[in-house]
Protein backbone atom coordinates (compact mmCIF):
# COMPACT_ATOMS: atom_id res chain seq x y z
CA UNK A 1 0.00 0.00 0.00
CA UNK A 2 3.17 2.47 0.94
CA UNK A 3 3.84 1.97 -3.37
CA UNK A 4 2.63 4.24 -6.19
CA UNK A 5 1.46 2.40 -8.59
CA UNK A 6 0.60 3.27 -12.37
CA UNK A 7 -1.76 1.77 -15.15
CA UNK A 8 -3.27 2.51 -18.37
CA UNK A 9 -6.80 3.26 -17.56
CA UNK A 10 -8.49 3.09 -21.36
CA UNK A 11 -9.12 0.56 -23.14
CA UNK A 12 -6.73 -0.89 -25.25
CA UNK A 13 -6.96 0.56 -29.55
CA UNK A 14 -6.76 4.01 -30.92
CA UNK A 15 -8.78 6.81 -29.65
CA UNK A 16 -8.93 10.86 -29.11
CA UNK A 17 -7.53 10.53 -25.92
CA UNK A 18 -5.75 7.76 -23.52
CA UNK A 19 -5.87 7.96 -19.68
CA UNK A 20 -2.64 7.12 -17.43
CA UNK A 21 -3.58 7.00 -13.99
CA UNK A 22 -1.44 7.25 -10.69
CA UNK A 23 -1.97 6.24 -7.48
CA UNK A 24 -0.12 6.58 -3.98
CA UNK A 25 2.56 8.45 -1.90
CA UNK A 26 4.79 9.56 -5.08
CA UNK A 27 2.37 9.90 -7.26
CA UNK A 28 2.72 13.85 -7.12
CA UNK A 29 6.45 14.09 -7.21
CA UNK A 30 6.26 11.81 -10.16
CA UNK A 31 4.11 13.71 -12.13
CA UNK A 32 6.09 17.36 -11.60
CA UNK A 33 9.11 15.15 -12.41
CA UNK A 34 7.98 13.63 -16.16
CA UNK A 35 5.88 17.67 -16.67
CA UNK A 36 8.98 19.51 -15.46
CA UNK A 37 6.43 21.35 -13.33
CA UNK A 38 7.10 23.00 -9.69
CA UNK A 39 3.58 22.41 -8.06
CA UNK A 40 0.04 21.27 -9.30
CA UNK A 41 -3.34 22.85 -7.83
CA UNK A 42 -5.79 19.91 -7.08
CA UNK A 43 -8.89 19.49 -9.05
CA UNK A 44 -7.25 21.96 -11.89
CA UNK A 45 -6.47 20.53 -15.25
CA UNK A 46 -2.95 21.70 -16.27
CA UNK A 47 -1.94 21.20 -20.02
CA UNK A 48 1.84 20.34 -19.84
CA UNK A 49 4.77 18.68 -21.73
CA UNK A 50 5.61 15.35 -20.69
CA UNK A 51 9.53 14.21 -21.11
CA UNK A 52 11.27 11.07 -20.21
CA UNK A 53 14.04 10.97 -17.69
CA UNK A 54 16.59 11.79 -20.74
CA UNK A 55 14.55 14.96 -21.83
CA UNK A 56 12.66 13.93 -24.66
CA UNK A 57 9.51 15.03 -25.36
CA UNK A 58 6.63 12.21 -25.04
CA UNK A 59 3.63 14.05 -25.80
CA UNK A 60 1.41 17.51 -24.85
CA UNK A 61 -1.33 16.15 -22.35
CA UNK A 62 -3.54 17.42 -19.95
CA UNK A 63 -2.48 16.54 -16.15
CA UNK A 64 -5.40 16.72 -13.13
CA UNK A 65 -4.01 16.05 -9.36
CA UNK A 66 -6.77 14.58 -7.21
CA UNK A 67 -5.28 15.12 -3.28
CA UNK A 68 -6.44 12.35 -0.68
CA UNK A 69 -8.05 11.59 0.62
CA UNK A 70 -10.29 13.68 -2.19
CA UNK A 71 -9.57 11.06 -4.87
CA UNK A 72 -10.91 7.68 -5.96
CA UNK A 73 -8.39 5.49 -4.61
CA UNK A 74 -8.01 7.82 -0.95
CA UNK A 75 -4.22 8.92 -1.71
CA UNK A 76 -2.82 11.08 -3.69
CA UNK A 77 -4.41 10.12 -7.64
CA UNK A 78 -2.89 11.63 -10.83
CA UNK A 79 -4.15 11.52 -13.93
CA UNK A 80 -2.35 11.85 -17.12
CA UNK A 81 -4.68 12.13 -20.20
CA UNK A 82 -2.73 12.16 -23.42
CA UNK A 83 -3.22 11.50 -27.00
CA UNK A 84 -5.14 8.38 -28.00
CA UNK A 85 -3.11 5.34 -29.42
CA UNK A 86 -1.21 2.85 -27.00
CA UNK A 87 2.11 4.17 -28.12
CA UNK A 88 1.78 7.54 -26.14
CA UNK A 89 0.35 5.67 -23.18
CA UNK A 90 2.80 2.91 -22.83
CA UNK A 91 5.37 5.78 -22.98
CA UNK A 92 4.07 7.51 -20.40
CA UNK A 93 3.30 4.70 -18.29
CA UNK A 94 7.16 3.29 -18.97
CA UNK A 95 8.54 6.93 -17.86
CA UNK A 96 6.10 7.18 -14.79
CA UNK A 97 7.44 3.19 -13.59
CA UNK A 98 11.10 4.92 -14.62
CA UNK A 99 9.96 7.36 -11.57
CA UNK A 100 9.45 5.28 -9.26
CA UNK A 101 5.91 3.82 -9.35
CA UNK A 102 5.42 0.12 -10.21
CA UNK A 103 2.92 -1.24 -12.15
CA UNK A 104 -0.66 -1.67 -10.87
CA UNK A 105 -2.05 -5.31 -10.59
CA UNK A 106 -5.54 -5.41 -11.67
CA UNK A 107 -8.11 -4.12 -9.82
CA UNK A 108 -5.73 -2.63 -7.69
CA UNK A 109 -7.23 1.10 -7.86
CA UNK A 110 -10.44 -0.70 -6.33
CA UNK A 111 -8.44 -2.45 -4.20
CA UNK A 112 -7.36 0.43 -2.77
CA UNK A 113 -10.38 2.63 -2.73
CA UNK A 114 -11.82 -0.14 -0.64
CA UNK A 115 -9.24 -0.52 1.94
CA UNK A 116 -9.25 3.02 2.37
CA UNK A 117 -12.70 3.48 3.03
CA UNK A 118 -13.50 5.45 0.05
CA UNK A 119 -16.41 2.56 -1.35
CA UNK A 120 -17.99 -0.96 -0.28
CA UNK A 121 -17.40 -4.08 -1.78
CA UNK A 122 -21.05 -3.15 -3.34
CA UNK A 123 -19.99 -0.88 -4.81
CA UNK A 124 -16.83 -2.20 -5.92
CA UNK A 125 -18.57 -4.92 -7.51
CA UNK A 126 -20.98 -2.66 -9.26
CA UNK A 127 -17.85 -0.69 -10.82
CA UNK A 128 -16.77 -3.85 -12.31
CA UNK A 129 -20.16 -5.11 -13.76
CA UNK A 130 -20.84 -1.69 -15.11
CA UNK A 131 -18.15 -2.16 -17.74
CA UNK A 132 -19.91 -4.95 -19.14
CA UNK A 133 -23.50 -3.73 -18.49
CA UNK A 134 -25.33 -6.03 -21.27
CA UNK A 135 -28.67 -3.49 -21.00
CA UNK A 136 -29.55 0.20 -20.45
CA UNK A 137 -31.56 -1.36 -17.27
CA UNK A 138 -28.31 -3.07 -15.66
CA UNK A 139 -26.31 0.32 -16.67
CA UNK A 140 -29.09 2.21 -14.00
CA UNK A 141 -29.05 -0.19 -11.75
CA UNK A 142 -25.28 -0.54 -11.12
CA UNK A 143 -25.26 3.20 -11.52
CA UNK A 144 -27.53 3.35 -8.49
CA UNK A 145 -25.46 1.00 -6.77
CA UNK A 146 -21.61 2.82 -7.46
CA UNK A 147 -23.83 6.00 -5.54
CA UNK A 148 -24.52 3.33 -2.34
CA UNK A 149 -27.94 1.94 -2.62
CA UNK A 150 -26.96 -1.67 -1.74
CA UNK A 151 -25.42 -0.18 0.92
CA UNK A 152 -27.95 1.70 2.40
CA UNK A 153 -30.41 -1.33 2.24
CA UNK A 154 -27.80 -3.96 3.50
CA UNK A 155 -26.94 -1.44 6.64
CA UNK A 156 -30.35 -1.13 7.30
CA UNK A 157 -30.84 -4.89 7.45
CA UNK A 158 -27.62 -5.36 9.47
CA UNK A 159 -28.75 -3.11 11.94
CA UNK A 160 -32.26 -4.67 12.62
CA UNK A 161 -30.02 -8.02 13.08
CA UNK A 162 -27.96 -6.32 15.20
CA UNK A 163 -30.73 -4.97 17.68
CA UNK A 164 -32.41 -8.43 17.63
CA UNK A 165 -29.23 -10.19 18.73
CA UNK A 166 -28.82 -7.44 21.17
CA UNK A 167 -32.30 -7.93 22.58
CA UNK A 168 -31.58 -12.13 22.59
CA UNK A 169 -28.01 -11.03 24.38
CA UNK A 170 -29.74 -9.21 26.87
CA UNK A 171 -32.10 -11.35 27.83
CA UNK A 172 -29.63 -13.92 27.92
CA UNK A 173 -26.97 -12.08 30.26
CA UNK A 174 -29.02 -9.63 32.13
CA UNK A 175 -32.39 -11.31 33.14
CA UNK A 176 -32.56 -9.67 36.46
CA UNK A 177 -33.03 -6.34 35.14
CA UNK A 178 -36.36 -4.65 34.21
CA UNK A 179 -36.94 -5.84 30.78
CA UNK A 180 -39.41 -5.69 28.73
CA UNK A 181 -42.00 -8.58 29.20
CA UNK A 182 -42.68 -8.66 25.10
CA UNK A 183 -38.93 -8.67 24.13
CA UNK A 184 -39.55 -12.42 22.65
CA UNK A 185 -42.27 -10.81 20.45
CA UNK A 186 -40.68 -8.26 19.10
CA UNK A 187 -37.99 -10.50 18.18
CA UNK A 188 -40.26 -12.87 16.07
CA UNK A 189 -42.09 -9.26 14.50
CA UNK A 190 -38.70 -8.04 13.74
CA UNK A 191 -37.49 -11.40 12.46
CA UNK A 192 -40.63 -11.42 10.13
CA UNK A 193 -40.04 -8.42 8.88
CA UNK A 194 -36.41 -8.91 7.72
CA UNK A 195 -37.27 -12.50 6.47
CA UNK A 196 -40.22 -11.09 3.50
CA UNK A 197 -37.64 -8.11 3.03
CA UNK A 198 -34.57 -9.99 2.15
CA UNK A 199 -36.81 -13.32 0.45
CA UNK A 200 -38.14 -10.18 -2.08
CA UNK A 201 -34.48 -8.84 -2.53
CA UNK A 202 -33.49 -12.62 -3.38
CA UNK A 203 -36.27 -13.57 -5.57
CA UNK A 204 -35.87 -10.49 -7.61
CA UNK A 205 -32.59 -10.73 -8.20
CA UNK A 206 -33.07 -14.32 -9.72
CA UNK A 207 -35.39 -14.07 -11.52
CA UNK A 208 -33.89 -10.44 -13.35
CA UNK A 209 -30.13 -12.42 -13.22
CA UNK A 210 -30.28 -11.84 -17.09
CA UNK A 211 -29.97 -7.77 -16.77
CA UNK A 212 -26.51 -8.58 -15.95
CA UNK A 213 -25.38 -11.21 -17.78
CA UNK A 214 -27.25 -10.87 -20.63
CA UNK A 215 -30.46 -12.96 -21.21
CA UNK A 216 -29.85 -16.44 -22.28
CA UNK A 217 -32.81 -17.63 -24.33
CA UNK A 218 -33.56 -21.44 -25.50
CA UNK A 219 -35.28 -22.09 -28.41
CA UNK A 220 -37.01 -25.44 -28.36
CA UNK A 221 -39.56 -27.75 -30.35
CA UNK A 222 -39.22 -30.95 -32.46
CA UNK A 223 -37.49 -31.03 -35.84
CA UNK A 224 -38.23 -29.23 -38.89
CA UNK A 225 -40.82 -26.84 -36.58
CA UNK A 226 -38.01 -23.59 -37.51
CA UNK A 227 -36.04 -23.39 -34.81
CA UNK A 228 -32.96 -22.57 -36.95
CA UNK A 229 -35.08 -20.20 -39.69
CA UNK A 230 -35.90 -18.38 -36.86
CA UNK A 231 -32.49 -18.34 -35.18
CA UNK A 232 -30.76 -17.11 -38.72
CA UNK A 233 -34.11 -14.44 -38.90
CA UNK A 234 -33.36 -12.57 -35.30
CA UNK A 235 -29.40 -12.55 -36.39
CA UNK A 236 -30.31 -11.48 -39.46
CA UNK A 237 -27.78 -13.95 -40.95
CA UNK A 238 -27.62 -17.22 -42.05
CA UNK A 239 -26.41 -18.82 -38.86
CA UNK A 240 -27.32 -22.16 -38.67
CA UNK A 241 -28.05 -24.72 -41.84
CA UNK A 242 -31.75 -25.18 -42.81
CA UNK A 243 -32.66 -28.47 -44.65
CA UNK A 244 -35.84 -30.44 -44.43
CA UNK A 245 -33.83 -33.34 -42.99
CA UNK A 246 -35.22 -33.70 -39.54
CA UNK A 247 -32.31 -33.87 -36.93
CA UNK A 248 -29.82 -31.21 -39.28
CA UNK A 249 -28.35 -29.40 -36.26
CA UNK A 250 -27.43 -32.23 -33.97
CA UNK A 251 -26.17 -29.89 -31.21
CA UNK A 252 -27.06 -26.48 -29.75
CA UNK A 253 -25.48 -23.09 -31.80
CA UNK A 254 -25.39 -20.16 -29.31
CA UNK A 255 -24.88 -16.87 -30.91
CA UNK A 256 -25.47 -13.11 -29.26
CA UNK A 257 -27.83 -10.52 -30.90
CA UNK A 258 -29.57 -7.19 -29.04
CA UNK A 259 -32.54 -6.51 -28.85
CA UNK A 260 -34.29 -3.32 -27.84
CA UNK A 261 -32.02 -2.29 -24.95
CA UNK A 262 -30.82 -5.82 -24.41
CA UNK A 263 -28.04 -7.79 -25.28
CA UNK A 264 -29.20 -11.75 -25.35
CA UNK A 265 -27.84 -14.79 -26.09
CA UNK A 266 -29.99 -16.99 -28.74
CA UNK A 267 -29.80 -20.65 -28.51
CA UNK A 268 -30.86 -22.98 -30.59
CA UNK A 269 -31.37 -26.63 -29.58
CA UNK A 270 -31.57 -29.83 -31.51
CA UNK A 271 -34.67 -30.95 -32.11
CA UNK A 272 -36.79 -32.78 -29.13
CA UNK A 273 -37.52 -36.53 -30.36
CA UNK A 274 -36.88 -40.15 -29.62
CA UNK A 275 -33.24 -40.24 -30.83
CA UNK A 276 -32.17 -42.81 -33.41
CA UNK A 277 -28.62 -42.32 -32.59
CA UNK A 278 -26.23 -41.83 -29.87
CA UNK A 279 -25.43 -38.28 -31.19
CA UNK A 280 -28.99 -37.48 -31.38
CA UNK A 281 -29.28 -38.17 -27.95
CA UNK A 282 -26.71 -36.24 -26.47
CA UNK A 283 -27.87 -33.06 -28.65
CA UNK A 284 -31.16 -33.72 -26.98
CA UNK A 285 -29.89 -34.39 -23.63
CA UNK A 286 -28.20 -30.84 -24.28
CA UNK A 287 -31.38 -29.25 -25.34
CA UNK A 288 -32.87 -29.94 -21.98
CA UNK A 289 -30.16 -28.68 -20.35
CA UNK A 290 -30.36 -25.32 -22.11
CA UNK A 291 -34.53 -25.29 -20.48
CA UNK A 292 -32.84 -25.43 -17.29
CA UNK A 293 -30.47 -23.15 -18.13
CA UNK A 294 -32.08 -20.59 -20.02
CA UNK A 295 -33.92 -17.33 -18.69
CA UNK A 296 -36.67 -17.18 -21.09
CA UNK A 297 -37.89 -20.17 -23.39
CA UNK A 298 -39.61 -20.01 -26.96
CA UNK A 299 -41.33 -22.95 -27.56
CA UNK A 300 -41.74 -23.29 -31.57
CA UNK A 301 -44.57 -25.44 -32.84
CA UNK A 302 -45.46 -25.87 -36.90
CA UNK A 303 -49.06 -24.61 -37.41
CA UNK A 304 -49.26 -26.32 -40.74
CA UNK A 305 -48.61 -29.92 -39.15
CA UNK A 306 -50.77 -31.75 -37.09
CA UNK A 307 -49.38 -32.01 -33.42
CA UNK A 308 -48.03 -35.48 -32.62
CA UNK A 309 -46.37 -37.14 -29.54
CA UNK A 310 -43.07 -35.33 -29.98
CA UNK A 311 -44.99 -31.86 -30.14
CA UNK A 312 -46.90 -33.19 -26.86
CA UNK A 313 -43.59 -34.07 -25.27
CA UNK A 314 -42.67 -30.07 -25.81
CA UNK A 315 -46.03 -29.12 -23.90
CA UNK A 316 -45.33 -31.47 -21.28
CA UNK A 317 -41.84 -29.66 -21.08
CA UNK A 318 -43.45 -26.46 -20.90
CA UNK A 319 -45.77 -27.42 -17.52
CA UNK A 320 -42.85 -28.84 -15.97
CA UNK A 321 -41.29 -26.08 -16.14
CA UNK A 322 -43.45 -22.77 -16.65
CA UNK A 323 -43.41 -22.64 -12.64
CA UNK A 324 -39.86 -21.46 -12.86
CA UNK A 325 -39.31 -19.32 -16.02
CA UNK A 326 -41.11 -17.74 -18.54
CA UNK A 327 -42.01 -19.54 -21.85
CA UNK A 328 -43.21 -17.97 -24.92
CA UNK A 329 -44.99 -20.38 -27.33
CA UNK A 330 -45.01 -19.79 -30.95
CA UNK A 331 -47.08 -20.90 -33.79
CA UNK A 332 -44.77 -20.64 -36.63
CA UNK A 333 -45.39 -21.57 -40.90
CA UNK A 334 -48.89 -19.55 -39.87
CA UNK A 335 -48.81 -18.41 -44.33
CA UNK A 336 -49.59 -22.39 -44.56
CA UNK A 337 -52.82 -23.95 -43.81
CA UNK A 338 -53.72 -24.51 -40.26
CA UNK A 339 -53.38 -28.60 -39.24
CA UNK A 340 -52.10 -27.77 -35.58
CA UNK A 341 -54.64 -28.62 -33.08
CA UNK A 342 -54.03 -25.88 -30.31
CA UNK A 343 -56.06 -26.76 -27.19
CA UNK A 344 -53.38 -27.62 -24.65
CA UNK A 345 -51.24 -24.74 -25.43
CA UNK A 346 -54.29 -22.11 -25.54
CA UNK A 347 -53.28 -21.02 -21.57
CA UNK A 348 -50.14 -19.75 -22.71
CA UNK A 349 -51.36 -17.47 -25.34
CA UNK A 350 -49.36 -18.17 -28.68
CA UNK A 351 -48.25 -15.70 -30.88
CA UNK A 352 -48.91 -17.04 -35.02
CA UNK A 353 -46.40 -15.80 -37.24
CA UNK A 354 -44.13 -16.95 -39.75
CA UNK A 355 -40.27 -16.54 -39.36
CA UNK A 356 -40.35 -15.99 -43.50
CA UNK A 357 -42.49 -13.22 -43.14
CA UNK A 358 -42.08 -11.16 -39.74
CA UNK A 359 -41.05 -11.89 -36.28
CA UNK A 360 -41.86 -8.49 -34.68
CA UNK A 361 -44.56 -9.97 -32.30
CA UNK A 362 -42.01 -12.26 -30.86
CA UNK A 363 -39.46 -9.58 -30.57
CA UNK A 364 -41.86 -7.47 -28.45
CA UNK A 365 -42.83 -10.15 -26.40
CA UNK A 366 -39.31 -10.76 -25.57
CA UNK A 367 -38.67 -7.35 -24.97
CA UNK A 368 -41.39 -6.63 -22.90
CA UNK A 369 -40.20 -10.00 -20.72
CA UNK A 370 -36.79 -8.70 -20.19
CA UNK A 371 -37.83 -4.70 -19.50
CA UNK A 372 -37.05 -4.17 -15.61
CA UNK A 373 -40.50 -2.45 -15.47
CA UNK A 374 -42.28 -4.21 -12.53
CA UNK A 375 -39.38 -4.27 -10.49
CA UNK A 376 -37.88 -0.51 -11.15
CA UNK A 377 -37.95 0.03 -7.25
CA UNK A 378 -36.92 -2.93 -5.93
CA UNK A 379 -33.84 -3.68 -4.31
CA UNK A 380 -31.38 -6.14 -6.70
CA UNK A 381 -28.21 -8.03 -6.33
CA UNK A 382 -26.05 -8.03 -8.55
CA UNK A 383 -23.59 -11.00 -8.42
CA UNK A 384 -23.64 -14.86 -7.38
CA UNK A 385 -21.38 -13.85 -4.55
CA UNK A 386 -24.28 -11.27 -3.16
CA UNK A 387 -26.47 -13.87 -4.06
CA UNK A 388 -25.32 -16.20 -2.24
CA UNK A 389 -24.74 -14.33 0.52
CA UNK A 390 -28.41 -13.34 1.10
CA UNK A 391 -29.58 -16.59 0.81
CA UNK A 392 -26.89 -17.93 3.42
CA UNK A 393 -28.23 -15.07 5.74
CA UNK A 394 -31.79 -16.32 5.09
CA UNK A 395 -30.99 -20.02 5.87
CA UNK A 396 -29.75 -19.13 9.27
CA UNK A 397 -32.95 -16.88 9.91
CA UNK A 398 -34.85 -19.75 9.43
CA UNK A 399 -33.03 -21.84 11.28
CA UNK A 400 -33.19 -19.53 14.50
CA UNK A 401 -36.98 -19.71 14.03
CA UNK A 402 -37.09 -22.92 16.57
CA UNK A 403 -34.85 -21.94 19.09
CA UNK A 404 -36.32 -18.67 19.91
CA UNK A 405 -39.44 -20.02 20.06
CA UNK A 406 -38.51 -22.71 22.40
CA UNK A 407 -36.71 -20.62 24.54
CA UNK A 408 -33.05 -21.44 23.70
CA UNK A 409 -31.77 -17.93 23.09
CA UNK A 410 -28.08 -19.33 23.35
CA UNK A 411 -28.58 -21.21 19.96
CA UNK A 412 -30.98 -18.60 18.59
CA UNK A 413 -28.18 -15.90 18.98
CA UNK A 414 -25.72 -18.17 17.32
CA UNK A 415 -28.21 -18.76 13.91
CA UNK A 416 -28.31 -14.89 14.16
CA UNK A 417 -24.73 -14.18 14.39
CA UNK A 418 -24.22 -16.10 11.23
CA UNK A 419 -26.87 -14.17 9.51
CA UNK A 420 -25.23 -11.03 10.08
CA UNK A 421 -22.17 -12.24 9.09
CA UNK A 422 -23.32 -13.00 6.07
CA UNK A 423 -25.11 -10.49 5.07
CA UNK A 424 -22.04 -8.07 6.62
CA UNK A 425 -19.87 -9.56 3.74
CA UNK A 426 -21.67 -8.07 1.21
CA UNK A 427 -20.06 -4.35 2.00
CA UNK A 428 -18.13 -5.15 5.10
CA UNK A 429 -16.89 -7.10 8.03
CA UNK A 430 -18.53 -7.90 10.88
CA UNK A 431 -17.05 -6.90 14.51
CA UNK A 432 -18.80 -8.18 17.66
CA UNK A 433 -18.36 -4.66 18.72
CA UNK A 434 -21.08 -3.86 17.08
CA UNK A 435 -23.85 -6.01 18.95
CA UNK A 436 -22.11 -4.89 22.33
CA UNK A 437 -22.69 -0.68 21.56
CA UNK A 438 -26.14 -1.51 20.44
CA UNK A 439 -26.27 -3.98 23.61
CA UNK A 440 -25.39 -1.34 26.21
CA UNK A 441 -26.62 1.74 24.27
CA UNK A 442 -29.86 0.73 23.91
CA UNK A 443 -30.84 -0.58 27.36
CA UNK A 444 -28.46 1.27 29.18
CA UNK A 445 -26.77 -2.00 31.23
CA UNK A 446 -23.87 -0.43 32.09
CA UNK A 447 -23.85 -0.48 35.93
Amino acid sequence: MNQTIAAIATAHGVGSIAIVRLSGGDALSIALHLSKKIDLQPRYAALTSLHHDNGTLIDEAIMIYFQGPKSFTGEDVVEFQCHGGMIVAESVLRASVAAGARLAQPGEFSKRAFLNGRMDLTQAEAIASLIEAKSDDAARILARQMKGELRVYVESIRDSLLEILAYSEVVIDYAEEDLPQDVVDQIGHKLEKITKELSKTLESSRRRSGLMQGFRVAIIGKPNVGKSSLLNVLLDYERAIVSEIAGTTRDTIEEQVRLGTHLIRLVDTAGIRNAHDEIEKIGIERSIAAIENADVVVALFDSSRESDEEDRAIIELIERFSVTKPFICVLNKVDLPRQFETARLERYAPIELSCKQETDSLVAALTHLMDYDNDTEAMMLISERQISATANALNSIHEAYEPLHSGELEFFSFHINQAIRSVASLTRPYELDEMFDKMFGQFCLGK
